[in-house]
């Protein structure tokens, strides 16, 4: 029979390894963590903003 509680999700314990979801290592990555990535990947890719390279210029010239 089947139970209508939903399942909590697995949790490593401190400082153990996250859990796998099969053998031979991390398994696939949830979507979300993909989505991170991508996110992260685009902001790093951004250019420097003028202003601030303006800014860490100056900061420069003083040192």
């Amino acid at each position: 029979m089947k139970s209508d509680t939903p399942k909590k999700p697995q949790r490593s314990t401190a400082g153990g390894p996250p859990p796998s979801s099969g053998a031979g290592g991390r398994g696939k990555d949830p979507d979300w963590a993909n989505g991170l990535r991508q996110l992260y990947d685009s902001v790093v890719e951004e250019p420097l903003p003028d202003s601030f390279q303006n800014l860490l210029d100056q900061l420069d010239a003083k040192s």
